[in-house]
């Protein structure tokens, strides 16, 4: 699907982080065509300078560092960041400069992400980032992700294909019905990592395009706002960025918007990168504490830790860790550290903020505040440092009282054996029914090709 217009020129263009090679983006760019090593996209804006948008009050306040273009900046603004000065957690810890940027649905803040988590924040960046024209938006998701994108996708009427494993089905409960548009495709049996891959097979046939995860500037850039709105309220840069991750995108995104601070306003410090994982399943503190740039471990080993986590939003074995801009180079600019948390403390860190706060927070968020209240207790950090802490997402159990959720169900559901069996053509017409699309039938036997090469199945083609 081409677009007969003119392509209209954006007020950014995108340089690659290994090579600096430009391009003028059309929406849809996710790589350097350049013959080198994986690196990342970058964002640079025509306007350097750190100018909040007077006409917006959430996400689109930042609309100059968005890469969002013509009419659809312009649509329904969603919400944003809320940051504020912690009087009960940093009473507890000790930490007098405590600040929370929370995330979620908290009214009495101001607080209105409509899925309550940051995810939000990165889904309506990049739908503002696509061209006119329409692709079917493929997206892989342990849960949260996806349901950002399903709400967003449904109230923009934008055409999505979204693929989960069964258990991240839980999060996508929304105030209303989801727009036929939007198609959920569940793997029983997945891991986050088998729908990426699958999302990676299927965008490989038009219309269907890959959002691109950690390759979307879109994705990138929308959760940058997180320190653009904590710079806004604090008027400063934090010392210490304390969030949880799986991928590590969000904590990516916020120091490149440390960046594009410290270039605005001159002589600022990059906040130290404070990484936090949820043991057992912990890849990216394991190759940070063995000097490695690269994560390994055997998929039958993150198979079974994931089956004994608390946050299981943060379990992505193939993390962008080794990529150039990635997870490591971010944190060795920053100077900072990947901590770990475990269970128990993570879900006590949970109720803990929310008995100080006032607010509950999901199990990612949990993770955080277990770190940091054993770095503090460690004294890994200066008392008096100005310390962010990333509530990723909060308020679900509060938004699941004030309204009455549905359920969103899956169009299919699929099990990774079901991708090479003989199954798959009826597999196949039931995509194409779901999407109105006959190229997804074509697409499915793309997947059950690339996962029969990787799995070693032979294909009955029969």
């Amino acid at each position: 699907m081409n677009d007969a217009s003119p392509q209209r020129k954006r007020h950014y263009i995108l340089v690659c982080a290994s090579c600096g090679r430009q391009y003028d983006d059309d929406g849809l760019i996710l790589d350097c065509t350049a013959g080198h090593d994986p690196a990342l996209l970058r964002t640079q804006y025509s306007d350097d300078l750190f100018n909040p948008s007077a006409d917006h009050e959430g996400l689109f306040r930042y609309q100059r560092w968005l890469p969002v273009s013509g009419a659809r900046q312009h649509g329904e603004d969603t919400g944003r960041t809320v940051v504020y000065r912690s009087s009960g957690l940093a009473g507890l810890l000790g930490l007098p400069n405590l600040w929370i940027a929370f995330n979620g649905y908290w009214p009495e803040r101001g607080a209105r992400l409509e899925t309550a988590t940051f995810k939000d924040l990165e889904a309506y960046s990049v739908l503002g980032r696509l061209p006119e024209h329409r692709v079917i938006l493929t997206v892989a998701s342990a849960g949260n992700t996806g349901a950002a994108f399903a709400w967003a996708c449904s109230r923009r009427q934008l055409p999505c294909l979204l693929i989960v494993p069964a258990k991240g089905l839980r999060r996508f409960r929304f105030r209303g019905p989801l727009h036929p548009c939007v198609n959920i495709v569940v793997i029983e049996d997945g891991d986050y990592p088998d729908a990426i891959d699958l999302a990676a097979a299927v965008s490989g046939i038009p219309p269907f395009h890959a959002e691109g995860g950690v390759r979307n500037v879109g994705r990138r850039d929308g959760l940058a706002t997180v320190l653009l709105s904590a710079f806004e309220e604090m008027q400063c840069l934090p010392s210490y960025y304390f969030q949880a991750v799986g991928s590590g995108t969000g904590a990516i995104a916020v120091l490149e918007a440390a960046k594009r601070i410290r270039t605005a306003m001159g002589g600022l410090a990059l906040p130290k990168l404070m990484l936090c994982q949820n043991r057992p399943f912990t890849p990216i503190f394991d190759a940070w504490r063995m000097h490695r740039r690269s994560v390994s471990g055997s998929t039958e080993h993150f198979r079974d830790a994931i089956q004994h986590v608390y946050a299981d939003e943060l379990t992505n074995w193939a993390p962008p860790y080794a990529i150039r801009g990635g997870v490591y180079d971010s944190i060795v600019e920053s100077k900072g550290d990947v901590l770990a948390a475990s269970n128990a403390t993570a879900r006590s860190a949970a109720d803990m903020f929310s008995e100080l706060e006032g607010i509950d927070i999901e199990p990612a968020a949990g993770v955080a505040v277990a770190c940091l209240q054993d770095a503090a207790a460690q004294g890994s950090f200066e008392k008096e440092a100005v310390v962010l802490l990333n509530i990723t997402g909060g308020g679900r159990r509060r938004l699941g009282r004030d309204y009455s959720l549905i359920q969103a169900e899956p169009g299919l559901r699929l099990t990774r054996k079901s991708l090479a069996g003989e199954a798959t053509a009826y597999q196949a017409a039931a995509l194409r029914d779901i999407c109105g699309r006959k190229a997804i039938q074509r697409s499915i036997l793309t997947v059950q090709s690339a996962y029969c090469a990787i799995s070693g199945i032979r294909v009955n083609r029969n």
